[in-house]
């Protein structure tokens, strides 16, 4: 199966025709099952046609996480629409860049975030309607009238691996936020590797439930998100990440993957009340988005009793392109620092500052090799340009290779700083006294 699905549009019919009671989405107790979402994300795609929409135009989604985002996902994926998520976190002036940069057509919001789309509204004249969950604030059209007024046929739009699906917005650490062009490959071309490989470092199988501990605006959980779509595989998605929330969903929906970031994995070891028995259904956790000490990753492997994964990219890489393999968390291997290895048909080099491989053990600039890469930064070639050289992703992060082509990050390349003539990078500091 993994071979013949190349788009997400793809998957959503595939798994329609042949699990079409199998559950997609578990958000809030409320649950989808893969006919249904087909069914409506066909109707997004047909109400997308409807306000006027073509191939290539932008859509934008403010609010936290919903089953209705990933309608709107795999919707927009069927129109050849390309669909915006934005933190909700940000500030007014930030989310009018975004939509004002991205030309976004269509604004979908939660009611959390109707008061910011209603004062920026009138602000912005390419925005031709706000479509809101409900019917109350600043809506013209509730969501689930704007959907039901649809036929659920299939859209026919040529949709192939290289089309554009998502615009994310990072702001990296200057500048305003850039807008990063993802096409369908790159939530494909880890999967596509690891099975053209036989490895299992991120592997699916039946019975898996997956929990989306990261927010669908962030790169890791959307990306992840995706995988355990394609897999077919019920989906956990968190409304917003609470400890206690995910510990009491893990424990009755038994999940057996999930991703988190150190901080949340920190988190759930220390919240009250909380046992090993909680999290035995678990089987496999990914872990990334920032560096994780030593010492909390033994407190993890030891509390969660499971499998862990390291994941290491960029929004500009379609997220990950290093892994730290399950075999690799031992204190044996010697590599539990590490971020870990390029995926197979993946490259990584440390490069000075004129691009040229250094060798083992000395450190510079990361550069990344990956067939998920980005398209491109939205209208802006120059950025673009120095980002992706040579078909390489210029990451901006500082790291060093070992002997055995291991990656170890150190930080970014513009925190560093010099202390008697040494340089010290900042997460260096983290990760002794953390």
């Amino acid at each position: 199966m993994t071979v013949q699905l190349r788009t997400l549009v793809d998957v959503a019919r595939r798994h329609a025709a042949r699990q079409p009671d199998a559950v997609a989405m578990i958000c809030e107790g409320r649950r989808v099952d893969y006919a249904t979402l087909h069914r409506v994300s066909n109707q997004v795609a047909r109400g997308l046609q409807a306000a006027g929409l073509r191939p290539g135009d932008r859509i934008a989604w403010l609010g936290r996480e919903s089953e209705h985002f990933y309608d709107l996902l795999f919707g927009a994926a069927k129109a050849g629409v390309v669909l915006v998520p934005i933190n909700w976190r940000l500030a007014a002036g930030e989310v009018e860049h975004i939509l004002r940069d991205s030309g976004a057509a269509l604004l979908f919001v939660d009611s959390d975030s109707a008061a910011v789309a209603e004062k920026l509204a009138p602000e912005l004249p390419m925005l031709k309607q706000v479509v809101a969950l409900d019917s109350g604030g600043v809506a013209r059209a509730g969501f689930a009238a704007w959907v039901s007024a649809q036929p659920d046929a299939n859209v026919l739009t040529r949709v192939t691996p290289d089309t554009p699906l998502v615009q994310m917005y990072t702001s990296g650490t200057t500048g305003l936020p850039k807008g990063v062009v993802l096409a369908h490959r790159s939530f494909f071309a880890v999967r596509d590797a690891l099975a053209s490989a036989e490895l299992d470092w991120l592997d699916w199988g039946p019975g898996d439930v997956s929990l989306v501990g990261m927010a669908g605006f962030h790169i890791g959980g959307l990306w992840w998100a995706t995988q355990g779509f394609v897999a077919g595989v019920p989906n956990v998605v968190m409304r917003e990440f609470t400890t206690a929330g995910a510990v009491e969903l893990i424990r009755t929906l038994r999940v057996t993957t999930a991703i988190l970031v150190p901080a949340m994995l920190r988190l759930l070891l220390v919240e009250p009340g909380v046992t090993k028995a909680d999290f035995a259904s678990l089987r496999k956790v990914v872990y990334g988005g920032a560096p994780i000490s030593a010492a909390l990753l033994a407190r993890c492997i030891e509390g969660f009793g499971c499998e862990f994964a390291q994941i290491y990219g960029l929004t500009e890489t379609g997220n990950t392109a290093i892994c730290l393999p399950p075999a690799d968390h031992t204190p044996e291997s010697g590599k539990m620092q590490a971020a870990g290895r390029p995926y197979p048909g993946f490259e990584v080099k440390v490069a000075d500052d004129k691009g040229n491989p250094l060798p083992a053990g000395e450190v510079g600039e990361v550069w990344l090799r990956t067939p998920a890469a980005m398209v491109e930064y939205w209208n802006m070639p120059e950025a673009t340009a120095k980002t992706l050289v040579d078909g390489w992703v210029v990451t901006g992060d500082a790291g060093v290779l070992d002997e055995d082509g291991y990656l170890f990050i150190r930080d970014r390349i513009k925190d560093m700083i010099i202390v008697a003539g040494e340089n010290v990078y900042p997460a260096e500091v983290e990760n002794v006294i953390g």
